[in-house]
């Protein structure tokens, strides 16, 4: 499929921003949903609503085959194997899963979990609990004085004792790409699995599970330009035959008796119950509009903006800026709590995170409470950043700072 010029206007696609003063900078959180998403959902439920793979008529068979092409679909986005998809509810159940029905399996006392300071709660609460669990010891890398992953203080810390490795593929506060083929490499150079949270950068740079060699990769289809309450488990197809399920019930199972059940393979054996189909398929359209458009368009435009809100935010007396990659730029107006920044920026129609992004261990790292943070997508464009800019210097105006 032919990408797109980087300097289509996008922002036509979406019906919340098309003819809205609405200025939306909080992409990170979730994406906006292009019209042919919307549509997909709509026509699954009036057309080709049925349960999967469980009814014989045509109408359950042709919801089971879109089910399963939406699954090829990711396969192909992600450079996988079908049968190494599995569908979830987001990046946090996936990490869930992983945590107890794999790693809770090969952990033991004394064993070590490597995971960064800017980890993302939802890929650094299941290893606390884990670690209590197994007697595990969870075990920090910092950031470099720029506010970097610390590769150096990774490999320091990477060791024989370490069992598993979770990092983010991109920060959601920092913007930080990591080099997951890199780091693959060291982590099974002791043996160690390596499990990443890609939630932040499943929207915006290549994926490629074979290139990356990482274990498991989990993700999201709201922060893509899909629905919200659908997601994606990645496992090599080894490692998922080994990890145990979490969840039982109808349809992941072969056969059951009145005291023992047999378990399908991969990836239905962790699909129990009735399962999101029209998210599955909606998250399909959005992996289609996502290759019309072009991931090199998108990273363009992440670091084009990343680059000029960093500029604007500067010529502002005052703003701190702690992090300013790949779409993501975090700051404060110092002597203002970012609340309340918020609170006077949406008075201007504009939309912006502010708190601690459920990432609490890395803003004490950071010594501070919380942030705001603009996160941009393919519907910004510098107007929205003159925007900010402009609304911030009214901010200050009116706190006298």
């Amino acid at each position: 499929m032919r990408e797109r010029s980087v300097k289509n206007n996008y922002k036509a696609d979406f019906p919340l921003l098309a003819n809205s003063d609405l200025i939306y900078l909080d992409s990170a959180a979730t994406s906006q949903k292009p019209q042919c998403v919307i549509d997909a959902l709509t026509n699954y439920y009036q057309t080709q609503n049925a349960n999967v793979h469980r009814a014989l008529y045509g109408l359950g068979e042709a919801a089971t085959a879109e089910y399963e092409q939406a699954r090829k679909k990711v396969a192909g986005f992600i450079n996988s194997e079908a049968d190494e998809v599995i569908f979830t509810k987001g990046t946090t159940q996936g990490l869930n899963w992983i945590a107890n029905g794999f790693a809770e399996q090969v952990l033991k006392p004394g064993d070590e979990i490597l995971i960064s300071i800017e980890e993302h709660h939802s890929n650094l609460v299941p290893w606390q609990i884990i670690a209590q669990k197994t007697g595990a010891k969870l075990v920090y890398v910092y950031l470099t004085a720029d506010l970097n992953f610390d590769y150096a203080d990774f490999e320091v810390k990477l060791n024989s004792k370490t069992k598993i490795v979770a990092l983010h593929h991109m920060s959601n506060v920092l913007g930080n790409i990591l080099d997951i083929s890199k780091l693959a490499e060291l982590t099974h150079n002791f043996g160690a699995y390596l499990v990443v949270d890609g939630a932040q950068a499943a929207a915006h740079t290549v994926l490629d599970m074979k290139k990356f060699d990482c274990d498991f990769y989990a993700f999201s289809g709201h922060k893509m330009f899909g629905p919200m309450g659908i997601g994606v488990l990645f496992g090599k197809r080894e490692l998922l035959a080994k990890m145990q399920p979490v969840e039982y019930g109808g349809e992941m199972i072969n056969e059951v008796s009145e005291q023992s059940a047999d378990f399908k393979a991969a990836p239905l054996k962790f699909e129990a119950g009735t399962q999101n189909v029209a998210g599955a398929i909606g998250l399909g359209v959005a992996i289609d509009y996502l290759k019309q458009v072009g991931i090199t368009n998108i990273e363009k435009v992440d670091l084009d903006l990343s680059k000029y809100a960093k500029n604007k935010l500067e010529e502002i007396d005052g703003i701190t800026i702690y992090g300013h990659n790949h779409g993501i730029i975090s700051f404060n107006l110092d002597g203002v709590h970012p609340h309340d920044v918020a609170s006077f920026l949406d008075a201007d129609n504009l939309c912006l995170r502010a708190g601690h992004h459920c990432a609490e261990p890395l803003m004490n790292y950071l010594k501070i409470p919380a942030c705001l943070r603009a996160s941009f997508s393919i519907y910004n464009d510098y107007s929205d950043v003159d925007a900010l800019a402009n609304s911030l210097k009214k901010i200050k105006e009116f706190f006298g700072k």
